[in-house]
């Protein structure tokens, strides 16, 4: 399967485990975060790496509470499941801003092409689109937008410090 990451199309080696599915001997997985908190001791031995997948309505507090634990986390993916459900845009600014995670935060579920270039500005880095959508031509979301005014995530500044009044 391909994801957009960094605005790179790559090939994705992630795979999703659902709670009432047996864990893979080997590989790297991205698990619930309900599974996270009730397996971590089986997960840390795991023969991979493990992810955690968020719910809109999983709450950050359980992730976010040990530092530590969360930087050692490489990929949080974020569930949109369905275009209206915005929840998962603030975990995003949250995660980067408050938290300081530096690691792959992955869109999933609901995911367009419209949608890209503002998940992007909350932090997010990785994308996973709706199956049957085309994932080449969503590239040029990114390259839509030349500027922007206000501060986010990807960049804090707003636009009246980033000019040069040289």
């Amino acid at each position: 399967m391909q994801i957009i990451k960094n605005r790179q199309l790559t090939s994705d080696d992630w795979r999703h485990v659902q709670d009432a599915e047996a864990l893979p001997a080997a590989g790297d997985v991205i698990v619930s975060l309900a599974r996270w908190q009730s397996e971590h001791d089986v997960l840390a031995g795991h023969d991979g790496q493990v992810g955690v997948r968020l719910a809109s309505s999983d709450e950050l507090g359980p992730l976010v509470a040990d530092p530590a634990a969360l930087a050692k986390i490489p990929v949080i993916a974020l569930e949109f499941p369905k275009f209206t459900d915005g929840r998962a845009y603030t975990k995003a600014r949250l995660l980067r801003e408050r938290y300081a995670y530096t690691g792959e935060l992955r869109a999933v579920g609901y995911v367009l092409r419209d949608q890209l270039f503002y998940m992007e500005r909350c932090g997010i880095n990785a994308f996973e689109l709706k199956p049957g959508k085309p994932i080449e031509s969503a590239l040029e979301a990114f390259a839509e937008y030349s500027v922007t005014y206000q501060g986010a995530a990807d960049d804090p500044r707003p636009l009246f410090r980033r000019v040069d009044r040289r």
